[in-house]
């Protein structure tokens, strides 16, 4: 199908207090998981761009390689303003073209969804979130806990078995 990835991962890039646990489950736990223990093939922002690379039209490419988006929701991510510019190419991927498919992961109790994008509010209506449980915390490593599994069914099938 042309693509090598299996997912480009969303999340928000502000360094803040709680970003840390966002950025090492970004950096650590997901690849941890999803690509040493399941065999998948990530792209994160930060680890598979390159300094130098035009962001935007590295994004882009990244995105279109990617079989899914997988988008970490988070009070930082949703009371930005701005909002980065890989959620809006994967917003208009997944709901415009239709060609993408998106798992979004509430990584915090966002509670009523109503300061979320509209598109974002469509996904969420359309197919829920995977909920992220502070208990995961204590043994995010095992690929069998709920949540990773949760994640897994709706990644791409992968050749390599578990």
């Amino acid at each position: 199908d042309g693509k090598i990835y299996d997912a480009y991962v969303i999340y928000p890039k502000t360094h803040t207090n709680e970003a840390n646990f966002v950025e090492y489950f970004v950096y650590q736990i997901m690849p941890d998981i999803l690509e040493n223990k399941c065999g998948y093939k990530l792209c994160i922002y930060g680890r598979d761009i390159y300094p130098g690379e035009d962001a935007a039209s590295a994004i882009e490419k990244r995105m279109q390689k990617s079989r899914r988006l997988i988008v970490l929701l988070t009070h930082q991510l949703i009371n930005c303003k701005e909002h980065a510019y890989d959620q809006h190419i994967a917003l208009y991927n997944a709901l415009i073209q239709n060609d993408t498919k998106v798992i979004l992961l509430e990584m915090e109790t966002i509670g009523a969804y109503g300061k979320l994008q509209e598109s974002l509010r469509f996904l969420i209506k359309q197919q829920g979130t995977i909920k992220w449980k502070e208990q995961h915390t204590v043994h995010p490593q095992s690929c069998n806990s709920k949540f990773w599994k949760q994640v897994r069914y709706h990644m791409p099938l992968t050749c390599k078995s578990s």
